[in-house]
């Protein structure tokens, strides 16, 4: 008996990995998360029993009681596919059910998945490093384990591109924050939402222009001199979303 933590990669199904496409096959359970796209759940054992765990703007699941759900599971079934969207371990909460599995004495295993912190901007043709441009990338999410903002002043950079999750509601503060910080209000800044999937939409700006965008979540901004670029444009990069 074994819960496989599984990361789903930012969109549609092809960007799977071959061993998550496996398991989804051979799974008695499926614990899912909101962001999976739909086109993954085609891979799931017809038999399988899927269960919805994900949580949605405005509610509270609660972290504990997934944890409780994937234990009790784990003790009753011989494949259980905990599937998220990413990667599992990229603010996906995968480090806390890992070990919260291993305390309840059930053997665990990952999947590593694609991170939309990556592949997000790569799918409007924005590479997160680039010689000359930028030397590095921070990662990062826009609110702590309490709801409370992070602090963008100390992450102002303008040598490394940043990369912001769940950080749409938040675009006026971040933007406020990061020219409080040192960066030039006329950094490049870019959103991308629904990345990889028949839904995606890139908006292209400055960072002055950010609070003004017209955008939804769920979406990946980008700010930095990376996000000017479009290696699609260039005719280097063929992008398929299907």
């Amino acid at each position: 008996m074994t819960v496989y933590l599984v990361g789903a990669g930012p969109g549609e199904a092809d960007l799977l990995t071959v061993r998550a496409a496996r398991l989804l096959g051979d799974a008695d359970v499926v614990v899912r998360d909101r962001l999976v796209d739909e086109s993954v759940m085609g891979y799931v054992n017809p038999h399988a029993e899927v269960i919805d765990v994900g949580k949605r703007p405005g509610e509270s699941s609660s972290q504990a009681s997934i944890n409780a759900l994937l234990i009790e599971l784990g003790g009753r079934f011989e494949t259980v596919v905990r599937l998220k969207g990413g990667d599992p371990f990229v603010f996906g909460r995968g480090g806390e059910e890992l070990v919260a599995l291993n305390d309840a004495g059930i053997a665990c295993d990952v999947v590593p998945g694609l991170s939309s912190a990556l592949a997000g901007p790569l799918a409007a043709g924005i590479p997160v490093t680039h010689r000359g441009i930028s030397r590095g990338v921070t990662i990062v999410s826009a609110r702590g384990a309490r709801g409370e903002l992070t602090d963008f002043r100390g992450l102002a950079n303008s040598e490394l591109s940043l990369v912001i999750l769940m950080g749409i509601e938040h675009r006026g503060d971040i933007a406020r924050q990061l020219e409080e910080g040192g960066l030039d209000s006329t950094t490049p800044v870019a959103v991308i939402e629904q990345a990889w999937t028949n839904q995606q939409r890139t908006t292209r700006g400055v960072l002055a222009d950010l609070a003004r965008f017209d955008v939804r979540p769920p979406a990946v901004i980008v700010v930095g001199g990376v996000a000017a670029l479009d290696l699609r444009s260039m005719g280097i990069l063929d992008v398929a979303l299907i």
